[in-house]
């Protein structure tokens, strides 16, 4: 059996949260594989609207396995928070919820080093969430991090000390205070204990052995495709793969056990913090539909930059992703316009016309080239079905598929899991 990958197209916040809760049902396991609680996957049913930032979105279904792979980034705290606040949701987390044992652990001092590092690039910010997720990947990377099987060892704090220490070397020279310190310590010595509570395995082996026994296993990435450390808009990135490949390193799969790459964009663009985004609005357009699409992060609550569909930067992610099918997310978002504008090209500042990201589109200014089609401009609730879609809706699929080549196989009209059309 093959693995299916899950990831998003553009910069995040594309609603994977929302689609794995949907496809849940036809899978065993669902696991994260990258990214941390700078994550933010929003899930709406029965009334219900549920933000999980890092526990995987299959865990509203009580017969799926749940797994945090070896390449995310944990913050206990938050952790010991999310399934406390699932406790209503009467979840058996002992059962169906696994923790790689080694998947990277965020210190409290991760957070400060974090907020230090930001503060210094003065107005060159990267627009960090300040969770700490860059400084613990560096430390993964440095070979010093903590990794959740330390936990367990008798040498735990000796090891947390003595990589406190190297941090507060560090924050001395950019003369960031510690007062916050001793607070968040005594939360993350608290969860840690209640860590100790919960399933923590080698989930390479774990995961093999599902597929080995012919279990369907979901890969959920976090994040978006653009937004990747080596292939995004660097160096305003996240600090992980968040590529179908980030899906074999971050649970311990092989590429050749890769099956459906599943690739999902909004029918427009948004993005949180800094960095390039070529078809961004700054217009009535751009508020309208921040307002109509409730565009403010579900993790910082910030407000998203919004702009047109920017097909160019779509078929690079399809391309470095290889993925098999798309999802459409948010449809309804544009039931507002008259008039949608489709990006197909870019003009350099040379007045060259390009259709592709290259590297010099991150140190300078493009004007995006645009075909404008005409919107359905009208409501989509209670349309159950793609033959329900008005004409110009289907369209614009239809242009998107022309222009991608890889088929649209779903297309969401609303928040709700039921609001979800198939093709």
């Amino acid at each position: 059996m093959k693995m299916d990958v899950l990831l998003g197209l553009q910069w995040g916040d594309e609603g994977k949260g929302k689609v794995v809760d949907v496809l849940a049902p036809q899978y065993d396991v669902v696991a994260r594989f990258q990214g941390g609680p700078n994550a933010g996957h929003t899930l709406e049913f029965d009334g219900i609207k549920h933000v999980l930032h890092q526990i995987p979105s299959g865990i509203f279904r009580s017969n799926l396995v749940n797994i945090i792979g070896n390449g995310v980034v944990l913050d206990p705290v938050v952790l010991r928070k999310e399934i406390q606040g699932l406790g209503k949701f009467n979840i058996a987390f002992n059962e169906n919820l696994f923790i790689s044992k080694k998947a990277t652990i965020i210190i409290p001092t991760h957070k400060l080093l974090d907020a230090a590092y930001e503060k210094s690039k003065g107005d060159k910010k990267i627009g960090s969430t300040l969770k700490g997720i860059g400084p613990t990947y560096q430390d993964k990377v440095g070979r010093v991090a903590l990794r959740v099987g330390d936990i367990l060892s008798p040498d735990f704090s000796a090891k947390y000390d003595g990589l406190v220490s190297k941090h507060k070397t560090i924050l001395s020279f950019y003369d960031f205070p510690l007062d916050e310190l001793e607070e968040l310590e005594k939360g993350f010595f608290e969860a840690i204990e209640f860590f100790k509570t919960l399933n923590l395995i080698d989930s390479e082996y774990q995961v093999n052995e599902f597929l080995a026994s012919s279990k369907r296993v979901l890969a959920e990435g976090a994040q978006g495709s653009l937004l990747d450390i080596d292939f995004g808009s660097y160096p305003f990135v996240t600090s992980s793969s968040t590529m179908a490949a980030g899906a074999c390193t971050g649970l311990g799969v092989s590429p050749s056990k890769i099956g459906e790459v599943y690739g999902i964009f909004k029918a427009y663009c948004t993005r949180v913090g800094s960095g390039p985004f070529p078809t961004e609005l700054f217009d009535a357009d751009g508020e309208a539909m921040r307002k109509e699409g409730n565009e403010f992060g579900s993790t910082t609550g910030r407000p998203r930059r919004c702009g047109w569909i920017d097909l160019p930067a779509l078929r690079y992610s399809i391309m470095i992703n290889g993925v098999t099918q798309l999802f459409m997310m948010k449809a309804d978002v544009l039931n507002i316009f008259e008039e949608i504008k489709v990006c197909t090209h870019y003009q350099l500042a040379d007045g060259t016309t390009v259709d592709r990201l290259t590297y010099e589109l991150g140190d300078q200014e493009v004007t995006p080239i645009y075909e404008t089609v005409k919107g359905w401009n009208t409501s989509l609730a209670g349309v159950t079905s793609y033959d329900g879609f008005p004409e110009e809706l289907k369209a614009y699929v239809s242009l998107l598929e022309e222009n991608l080549q890889v088929p649209i196989k779903m297309v969401s009209v609303g928040p709700d899991r039921v609001q979800t059309i198939l093709r």
